[in-house]
């Protein structure tokens, strides 16, 4: 529809004859948009990806209840103790509520494990200590009553 109306434009000032034709319509044709939107800073830069928060998260003497992480890792740094759990991406959680306490014992260790085989696979084991996190459980109160 624009290309009929310009023709008919052009054609009653004479600009139709020659080259001029042609050279009216690339022009018209080849009208270019912008293909990108005004530079803006983004988040996803190369490199800088988002922190994973690793390491230990509950000190000793801290309480905590059941399922709390305790320490986030990617190696095997830390052991699980008492009351303690060890989950599949090396997470130790506590599995009762009560007091961490983390101690230095020497590693008895398990090589089936794959973690302990791939921490420990080549090494002499006599005289490494590490540290373990324990959760003692508190103490029960002794409000019960007797049903009979």
């Amino acid at each position: 529809m624009i290309l009929s109306v310009l023709t008919k434009n052009l054609s009653s000032n004479n600009i139709l004859t020659g080259n001029g034709f042609l050279s009216v319509v690339s022009n018209v044709l080849n009208v270019r948009f912008a293909s990108k939107k005004a530079g803006s800073s983004t988040r996803n830069r190369k490199g800088h990806c988002r922190p994973k928060h690793r390491g230990i998260h509950y000190q000793d003497g801290s309480f905590v209840q059941p399922g709390t992480m305790l320490v986030t890792q990617n190696k095997l740094r830390c052991h699980p103790g008492l009351n303690v759990g060890f989950g599949r991406n090396g997470t130790l959680f506590a599995l009762r509520p009560g007091k961490v306490i983390v101690t230095c014992e020497k590693v008895d260790l398990n090589l089936n494990h794959s973690w302990v085989s791939r921490a420990y696979g080549g090494r002499d084991t006599e005289r490494i200590y590490k540290k373990y996190f324990h959760v003692i459980p508190e103490k029960q109160h002794s409000r019960f009553k007797l049903v009979e």
